[in-house]
């Protein structure tokens, strides 16, 4: 017992000594400060110095106390910060279970409000293994909300069954979740009596599942076929067809358009023959979105076409130039600013791809790597992730295995703290860069707005 007390009494020394010499430390640089704010405040009013000299002493010593703290937390070691992650990815698994338990509540508002928790976080972190104990509970709640529930929520399950997708993989898990729900998918998006916003989720969750997790021929053609049947309806009479069901046809059109990135060489031949002449016909149509999502379409199909037959022609190939040239040139003023801007760069694409085969190359960062998005199965694959997973696309990509895996990236990066520390720009490197581009860029658009520049 006296040698213990002797130890602790040491251990109480030694704190105290450290403790009186920050505090010496902290005097200092506090005096230091005061000294340079006098000399440099010389003729200003006595009130207003003191006032300065006391705020200055105090952002000091804030600063230099929580210095310290970061300190003696290093001091102590690494495991309370372990043990915090711990206890927050626990907290967070008790939420996602309460939200889970939550789908099935009798009250519409409550079930909303889980589905779109669950959905953030889905979105927003890599829950593989979480999810995978949890994927007959999450499939029968599902279920019951794509049946049972209203437009709102039906759309809200579909994107949630993507997300879950996108979780699990193609292993046997992923597919059955989806063999269980695709036909409640096929049953919404074939209604014509169902809404639409539910219509439209569950034409992209078609999709994407069918992409990620079908294994067998059968359920991708069946997917491509139901999908054919929704839009082959409304794009024929996209001009006088209301604009929510221009939307369902959009939708339909990216999802089959993805479908058929995968879709063996006998169902691109047939895509070709029947679906060139129609999509070239739905580029006059009133809406911004069925325009894009077609013209990106027969960029797609030319590729694939390309890829089977490098001599590959279209004999309405010089009046489909026509009509994009069109398109990549509008000007009018009943357009809105933004879109016509929009449609103008995607089309420029689109007809520099139909005229000389090369798809303009696009950069993805995200963490210490980079993808290159260089053909239009890619794109529309890309697109396709980034539209369900929204601002988590970049952080799926880092982490996700299965993200990764589609896109060839390997496996995650394992980063130390001193590599990502050592990669980041410091906010002085970063405003220097930005002002010296922005000097450029306004030297170089001066030259060319001055009147006397030569054009050429």
């Amino acid at each position: 017992m006296p040698r213990a007390r002797r130890s602790n009494a040491a251990s109480k020394k030694g704190s105290a000594s450290r403790g009186s010499l920050r505090q010496e430390l902290l005097q200092l640089k506090v005096s230091d400060r005061l000294t340079q704010l006098k000399g440099s405040r010389a003729g200003s009013r006595a009130a207003d110095s003191e006032a300065s000299e006391d705020e200055a002493a105090s952002d000091v010593l804030s600063h230099c106390s929580s210095a310290s703290e970061t300190i003696s937390v290093a001091e102590d070691g690494s495991g309370n910060d372990v043990q915090d992650l711990q206890a927050l990815q626990e907290q967070r698994e008790d939420k996602l279970k309460e939200d889970i338990d939550h789908l099935t509540d009798k009250s519409a508002k409550t079930r909303l409000t889980a589905l779109g928790n669950l959905r953030l976080a889905l979105s927003s972190q890599v829950l593989g293994d979480f999810l995978t104990e949890r994927r007959l509970t999450l499939t029968d709640a599902l279920e019951r909300c794509l049946k049972k529930g209203k437009e709102e929520e039906q759309s809200l399950a579909a994107t949630l069954l993507s997300l879950l997708c996108i979780q699990l993989g193609s292993g046997p898990e992923g597919e059955e979740v989806f063999r269980s729900l695709k036909h409640i998918l096929i049953s919404i998006l074939t209604d014509s009596s169902a809404g639409v916003t539910a219509r439209q989720s569950c034409a992209t969750a078609l999709g994407l599942c069918c992409y990620i997790v079908a294994a067998d021929v059968e359920d991708l053609i069946s997917s491509v076929c139901c999908l054919e049947g929704v839009f082959s309806k409304l794009y024929s009479e996209s001009n006088g067809a209301p604009s929510s069901h221009q939307g369902l046809a959009c939708c339909a059109i990216q999802s089959w358009a993805l479908l058929m990135t995968i879709c063996p060489a006998s169902w691109t031949q047939k895509a070709l023959e029947s679906h060139l002449p129609s999509l070239s016909g739905v580029l006059s149509s009133e809406s911004l979105g069925l325009r894009i999502a077609a013209g990106e379409s027969l960029a797609l199909l030319y590729e694939l076409a390309r890829d089977l037959d490098e001599d590959f022609f279209y004999e309405d190939a010089d009046t489909l130039c026509v009509t994009l040239k069109a398109l990549a040139t509008d000007s009018n003023k009943y357009r809105a600013k933004t879109d016509r801007r929009k449609q103008r760069s995607i089309f420029r694409d689109v007809l520099h791809y139909i005229e000389s085969g090369e798809c303009q190359e696009e950069t993805i960062k995200f963490g210490l790597e980079s993808m290159y998005v260089d053909s239009w199965a890619r794109r529309r694959t890309y697109n396709s992730f980034k539209e369900t997973l929204g601002s988590g696309v970049r952080y799926h990509l880092q982490h996700n295995e299965v993200v990764r895996d589609i896109f060839s990236l390997g496996p995650p990066l394992v980063l130390d703290a001193a590599t990502i520390k050592a990669s980041k720009i410091s906010r002085v490197e970063k405003h220097m860069f930005n002002s010296a581009a922005f000097k450029a860029r306004t030297k170089a658009r001066s030259r060319m707005r001055d009147k006397r520049a030569d054009v050429l």
